[in-house]
C-alpha cells in the first residue's frame, strides 16, 4: 500500500521578499519521512487572500494531508485562518475554548487579552485545535489541512502535537556513496541502475571540494533489503 502524501503551503510575504529564511519546510519534511508520509509538493503563498484559498483547495484535493505554515497571528496580515474558512465554506468566529486558552495565558502573565489577541482564537466551525504548549495560542485542523504558525519553534511543537493522531505508512529510508568522478562519467551507470531498482528513488548530487568534482549518490526506498541491495550493485559498479 501506498503512503499517505502530504503538501505545505507556507504563507507570508517575509518568505517571498527574501526578508525571512524559512526553516520550516526542511523541519516538517524530515518528521514526515520517519512518520512514513511522502512530501510530495511545497508551495509559498504572499499574503493574498485569492492566492492562498486556491492554493488550499488545490492542495487538500490532490494530497492526503496539507500543513500550512505562518499568517495565524494577532495583527491585520495574519489572514490565513479566515482563507482556510473560505476555502471550506465554513463560517468563521472567536470560539469559546480557543479564548479560555488565550484568557488563562495572559492573565498568567499579567497582560491583557486585547482585540489584536482575541483574533487568535477565530476558529473556522468545525475545526479542531491544535495544541500550542509554547505560546499557547492554538492551530487548527480543518478538513486535510493542519494550520499552524510560522515561528519555527511554535511550529515544531504543534508538528509534534499533530502527528502522533496521523496514521503513516512504511518510514522512508535511505543510504548514500560519495563518488569522485563527474555526473557526465556516472550518468550512464546510474541509469542502468535505476532501471534494474525501479521501485527505488536514486538521486545524485554533484559536488566540487578542493579541485575534485564528483557526487553524492543518494538511493531512497521503503524496503530496507532492496535500498542494501542497491548500494551493494552501486558500490561494485564504481569499484570496478
Amino acid at each position: 500500500m501506498a503512503n499517505p502524501t502530504a503538501a505545505m503551503l507556507v504563507i507570508g510575504d517575509e518568505i517571498l521578499s527574501g526578508r525571512t529564511r524559512d526553516a520550516n519546510m526542511h523541519y516538517l519534511a524530515g518528521e514526515l519521512t520517519k512518520h512514513g508520509i511522502d512530501l510530495r509538493e511545497v508551495r509559498v503563498v504572499s499574503d493574498d487572500a485569492p492566492a492562498i484559498v486556491a492554493a488550499v483547495r488545490a492542495l487538500a484535493a490532490s494530497h492526503t494531508h496539507v500543513f500550512t505554515s505562518g499568517g495565524i497571528g494577532p495583527t491585520h496580515d495574519d489572514i490565513t485562518a479566515d482563507c482556510i474558512a473560505e476555502a471550506f465554506d465554513r463560517p468563521i468566529d472567536v470560539r469559546d475554548d480557543a479564548r479560555a486558552l488565550l484568557a488563562e495565558h495572559y492573565a498568567n502573565t499579567g497582560r491583557e487579552l486585547n482585540e489584536a489577541r482575541l483574533r487568535m482564537a477565530r476558529i473556522p466551525e468545525g475545526a479542531a485545535l491544535i495544541e500550542n504548549p509554547v505560546s499557547i495560542a492554538p492551530g487548527f485542523i480543518l478538513e486535510n489541512v493542519h494550520v499552524m504558525a510560522g515561528v519555527p519553534n511554535v511550529f515544531q511543537a504543534m508538528v509534534a502535537s499533530v502527528l502522533p493522531t496521523l496514521t503513516g505508512g512504511a518510514p522512508l529510508l535511505s543510504q548514500s556513496l560519495r563518488i569522485a568522478r563527474g555526473e557526465g562519467d556516472i550518468a550512464g551507470p546510474l541509469k542502468g541502475l535505476a532501471e534494474e531498482f525501479a521501485d527505488l528513488s536514486i538521486g545524485s548530487y554533484p559536488f566540487q571540494q578542493d579541485g575534485v568534482h564528483g557526487a553524492n549518490v543518494v538511493i531512497r526506498g521503503a524496503d530496507g533489503a532492496r535500498v542494501g541491495a542497491a548500494m551493494a550493485r552501486l558500490s561494485e559498479i564504481f569499484a570496478e
